[in-house]
């Protein structure tokens, strides 16, 4: 994330840092539906109007770089190279994102904190569907934006939904070969075979359309 040139917009951006990570703390620790919003307001040394002036939820603590990962997702296909196809540059931002060890891929004893958090929370379950079907509509978008072709192009939307559901299966997949074997390099190259895999079959799938 950029930091802000003014100072009232870096302090802001701060104090919401500030927040989030007391926030991650106790939900890593308690588990989030044990942790009331005065206690993290308390840890992060705000008040509880702030607290919700930064996060409308609680939930948005837990899943703070959301709309970061629909800006990556995004600026893929806006700078592709036009001679690479939509989903091919997907395919590839996958294999970008772990040659950079991003924390959206990142599968370590940590992000099993993380992981056993959400399986732990019925609201976190019902808040990472949620935010699955956000970012298939930001792909939907971003695909019809990058060929030209209308928001409501049902071609997109359907490679769209084909992809997240590639990406979560894949995500999911890495996370229990880490818990299983300990191993970060399995677990990664577990992540990229179905997200290579599942990019055949949506390659085939969206055959003679400009998305593939």
């Amino acid at each position: 994330m950029s930091t802000p040139s003014d100072r009232r917009s870096r302090k802001r951006l701060a104090t919401r840092e500030s927040i989030s990570i007391a926030a991650t703390r106790l939900f890593l620790e308690r588990g989030f539906d044990q942790v009331t919003v005065d206690e993290i307001a308390a840890a992060a040394d705000v008040g509880r109007m702030t607290v919700f002036n930064h996060f409308p939820r609680k939930e948005d603590m837990f899943f703070d770089r959301d709309e970061e990962g629909r800006e990556l997702l995004r600026e893929a296909l806006r700078q592709r190279d036009p001679r690479v196809a939509p989903i091919e540059t997907l395919r590839l931002l996958a294999h970008r994102l772990i040659a950079e060890q991003s924390p959206f891929v990142r599968f370590t004893a940590a992000s099993q904190g993380f992981v056993e958090t959400i399986e732990g929370s019925e609201t976190l379950k019902a808040r990472a569907r949620a935010v699955r079907d956000e970012f298939a509509q930001v792909v939907g978008l971003a695909l019809c934006e990058c060929v030209g072709r209308e928001p409501a192009d049902p071609d997109a939307h359907l490679a769209a939904d084909l992809l997240l559901a590639t990406w979560t299966v894949a995500l999911i997949q890495a996370h229990r070969t880490f818990r299983q074997r300990q191993d970060t390099k399995e677990a990664k190259a577990a992540f990229l075979a179905i997200v290579d895999k599942g990019t055949i079959g949506l390659k085939a799938a969206m055959a003679g359309t400009p998305y593939a």
